[in-house]
């Protein structure tokens, strides 16, 4: 079965810093674009960040560019988002999803979604 998990989020206080992880299980990412969105109350989804298979190639919003990075480590599986300088406006539920694509990454039509962790940027 094929599934993602991302790491348990939690309380940061404005201008910290937090890392997810997604872990991948029933399959390898190797060849898999990996993405990282996030859903803030009353607001719609937004991609974020994405990074291809094979490490190559990654993309950022607007809204995270310069202070969050993605990153794998297809060895454990996994990818991560380095997340600094964060603020309220970062609150949000915060998913990966992951699609084949061993060369490029974007920020829609993934195939594979983890279920999210609660990130809260308060103090």
């Amino acid at each position: 079965q094929l599934q993602l998990v991302e790491s348990v989020g939690t309380l940061v206080q404005p201008g910290g810093s937090l890392t997810l992880s997604c872990v991948a299980s029933g399959f390898t990412l190797d060849n898999y674009a990996v993405g990282w969105f996030r859903q803030a109350p009353g607001k719609e989804r937004e991609g974020i960040s994405c990074i291809s298979g094979n490490g190559g190639s990654s993309l950022y919003a607007d809204s995270v560019k310069g202070r969050f990075t993605i990153s794998r480590d297809n060895a454990k599986n996994t990818v991560n988002l380095q997340m600094n300088l964060m603020n309220p406006e970062d609150t949000a539920i915060y998913y990966c999803a992951a699609e084949w694509n061993p060369v490029h990454c974007g920020l829609r039509g993934y195939n594979y979604w983890g279920r999210g962790t609660q990130v809260t940027v308060s103090s």
